[in-house]
């Protein structure tokens, strides 16, 4: 895999700030010609560097505002794709995390209401073989720039 340079994260950095910035956009800013910021946005997609291109959604204007992480402990039986498909199988599910030692997996969860994850956490419980929960709400975020 090729070496990622200054101007290759100046890219990316562009582009997580804005998926839709354009080549051209990009290219003044960076003092490549647009057929290079094309070039290198190419070889980095090739090389898995850049795996998609995304939105950021504001869950709240949509009425799913409540965030939430939940610990979720299993049988010691129980087979790591087994705690994934229990967790994504439910929707309000964002993320699984399986991790080592004691929780097995940590589950981030986007909601209505306070109701609504409490249901979530019933239906976890009573579906997919879970020992036990813990569950911390969220108050607040911030994402570190990479």
């Amino acid at each position: 895999m090729a070496e990622i340079d200054s101007i290759d994260h100046n890219i990316l950095r562009m582009l997580r700030e804005d998926g839709r910035r354009t080549f051209s956009e990009m290219a003044g800013q960076i003092g490549l010609s647009v057929a290079a910021v094309k070039r290198r946005v190419d070889r980095m997609r090739e090389e898995g560097v850049i795996t998609g291109f995304t939105v950021q959604i504001d869950h709240a204007k949509l009425g799913w505002g409540v965030e939430a992480f939940t610990e979720l402990r299993y049988p010691g039986s129980m087979p790591v794709s087994e705690i994934v498909r229990t967790a994504t199988d439910t929707p309000e599910v964002q993320a699984v995390y399986t991790i080592a030692g004691d929780p097995d997996a940590l589950i981030h969860v986007r909601v209505r209401d306070i109701t609504h994850l409490q249901q979530v956490i019933d239906h976890l419980r009573r579906n997919g073989n879970v020992t036990g929960t813990k569950t911390l709400m969220v108050l607040g975020s911030w994402t570190k720039e990479r």
